[in-house]
């Protein structure tokens, strides 16, 4: 489970929502003072939101983007699902475009720079592999070129079976009492709680079987005339670090490695991952 630093966002930011064609989603919309020269939008991971990049947005407006992080449909405060197919990973693809062109409407021009935190990174992949129109970039961070590994796949599957059994506190409850003892007093329990509490099971049922299941779609992805970057930290037991080296190799994406990190270089080092998106969108 992603651990942001803080679930405040900076004064740069403010708590909004953004209505599109598909429906309302819950964001979190950083602006520099003079408006920006460009827009990210960035995706959350499994049982993430869009609190996991707040430590990314003061460093990227003061680069001069303008960034909304987004809490997808059934994670935390944007609404689920009516029906379990609407969380197939194409009609969460489609969200992610109808987004793109809600921000569009009062963007900066010069296209999106797409990101997407593990899970993120495959439902951005669907969406550009759909309609990279609305794109000036793609950023996969900590997300690999198909499933997880097998230990996660294992990990996703008592998650979903835990789901289909108790109730949502119930599996809060079990997974606190799993923590390691480093995790069991960091001081964001009661945030962490609430942001569980608030999603959507069924969605977090449908993106665990989705990771499990992921087809490798690198060469269709290679195939786009769409500028990518492949960026991880120097550890990740979701997907190994060189299968991400070799996935970028194939892409023939730009490559950054963070020091110091695991899977989530965005909330455990967000200085030094501010800085190389940046260096990455202000190079195109």
């Amino acid at each position: 489970m992603s651990r942001p630093p803080t679930f405040t966002p900076p004064p740069c930011a403010r708590a909004r929502v953004l209505r599109t064609e598909r429906g309302d989603f819950a964001v979190l919309d950083a602006a520099p003072a003079d408006g920006g020269h460009s827009t990210a939008l960035l995706l959350p991971g499994y049982t993430g939101s869009k609190e996991d990049f707040v430590a990314l947005l003061e460093p990227l407006a003061d680069a001069g983007f303008r960034v909304l992080s987004v809490d997808g449909r059934g994670q935390y405060e944007t609404a689920g699902a009516v029906c379990q197919e609407d969380y197939a990973q194409a009609e969460l693809a489609r969200d992610v475009l109808a987004q793109a062109a809600a921000v569009d409407g009062v963007a900066p021009p010069g296209g999106i720079h797409l990101l997407g935190h593990s899970l993120g990174g495959q439902i951005a992949r669907a969406a550009v592999l759909h309609d990279a129109t609305p794109f000036r970039s793609l950023t996969l961070m900590s997300s690999g070129p198909a499933e997880i590994d097998p230990a996660q796949q294992k990990k996703a599957r008592l998650l979903s079976d835990a789901l289909g059994r108790w109730t949502m506190a119930e599996v809060w409850r079990m997974m606190r009492a799993m923590d390691p003892p480093e995790d069991a007093d960091t001081g964001d329990g009661e945030d962490l709680r609430h942001r569980w509490m608030r999603h959507d099971p069924a969605q977090l049922i449908a993106t665990g079987a989705q990771l499990s299941t992921e087809p490798d779609r690198v060469a269709e992805l290679a195939g786009l005339p769409l500028p990518v970057h492949v960026i991880s930290g120097e550890r990740d037991d979701v997907w190994p670090v060189p299968l991400l080296d070799d996935m970028a190799r194939r892409l023939g994406a730009r490559r950054t490695v963070i020091e110091g990190a695991e899977h989530s270089p965005n909330t455990a080092r967000p200085v030094e991952t501010a800085a190389a998106l940046a260096a990455f969108w202000n190079g195109l």
